[in-house]
């Protein structure tokens, strides 16, 4: 009787969060395009994977790849993408796992986005401007070592996020019903705004509701969960760390830091340019995103212009 008993009530949890979970899809919907451009396919690995497209395609390529997070799309560039455009033929591709990107339930790996940026560039572009943000920085420097680029422009590069790796944790999370409830709550908006609160703005009061909206409707899409099961369990970072990938590399590169930005500091930084003896050019009053809130002073940096300070005389431009 109690075994019968246990039986109907755990039949009744998880219809529960099957239920529950079905509401949150409902809820957010079919996803929409991140960015005002022509949206485009990539054939990849049996994966159909979306990248926007904008700008002359005579002129020089720029690829934007955006950085690692449950809510992690190309709407990243929302606030320089058109911008780019009258210097570039732009491209920016939602990683496999992200966004309007096929989410099958790999096993996603570093190996897999260094890759992807590796093949992507190989097939679209010639001798791009590759710009790329924290984790996917790494795979960009990576990469780079293999193909032609004309210049990297890293922002707030890091080849660790997570202590260690947790292969307990990458398995909850994948698992189809507890899983489901701890990924749901990772891409709650509370957690978002948290995320953001955090280390992702120095200055929430840019944080839009729209973006936040978007987040949250991306993290809760068909099988957003695998690609963040690993992510937060350290399986998306790299061996190498970032001194030894920009060690490899021959071409300019510039990073990109956010003044008050705590996941890497900016130390970690200055100490990473003095290394690799490349660039450094820091962006007061932001943090792990400097492109999004403080687009026009990330505009100038990429296209070689020297950044003026404002109100940060301390910078290191």
């Amino acid at each position: 009787m109690k075994l019968r008993r246990l039986g109907i009530v755990a039949a009744g949890l998880a219809g529960g969060v099957v239920g529950a979970d079905r509401l949150l899809r409902g809820a957010a919907g079919e996803l929409e395009p991140a960015l005002d451009a022509t949206e485009r396919t990539y054939r990849w690995r049996g994966m159909d994977l979306s990248y926007a497209e904008v700008g002359d395609d005579t002129d020089p390529t720029l690829v934007c790849l955006h950085g690692i997070n449950a809510a992690a799309t190309s709407n990243e560039w929302r606030t320089v993408f058109e911008a780019l455009a009258d210097d570039y033929h732009v491209l920016a591709p939602d990683l496999p796992g992200f966004g309007l990107s096929d989410r099958p339930p790999l096993t996603y790996s570093a190996s897999l986005y260094t890759t992807f940026v590796r093949d992507f560039l190989t097939d679209l572009s010639e001798n791009a401007v590759l710009v790329a943000s924290s984790l996917t920085a790494a795979y960009a420097a990576d990469a780079a070592s293999d193909v032609d680029v004309d210049r990297l422009v890293l922002i707030c590069p890091t080849a660790e996020t997570m202590p260690g790796r947790r292969v307990w944790l990458r398995s909850l999370v994948r698992a189809p019903l507890v899983g489901q409830v701890v990924y749901n709550a990772i891409g709650s908006k509370r957690s978002i705004r948290y995320f953001h609160d955090d280390h992702g703005y120095h200055d929430t009061s840019n944080l839009a509701d729209e973006t936040v909206e978007y987040e949250w409707q991306t993290a809760h899409q068909p099988g957003a969960r695998f690609a963040t099961a690993s992510f937060i369990s350290g399986h998306l970072d790299p061996e190498a760390d970032m001194d030894d990938l920009l060690a490899d590399l021959s071409v300019p590169v510039t990073l990109v830091w956010g003044r008050d930005s705590d996941m890497p500091p900016l130390a970690t930084g200055r100490d990473l340019a003095e290394s690799a003896d490349v660039e450094l050019v820091s962006i007061g009053d932001s943090a792990l995103l400097p492109h999004v809130e403080h687009p026009e002073e990330f505009l100038a940096v990429v296209r070689g212009q020297t950044v003026e300070p404002t109100d940060h005389p301390d910078s290191d431009e």
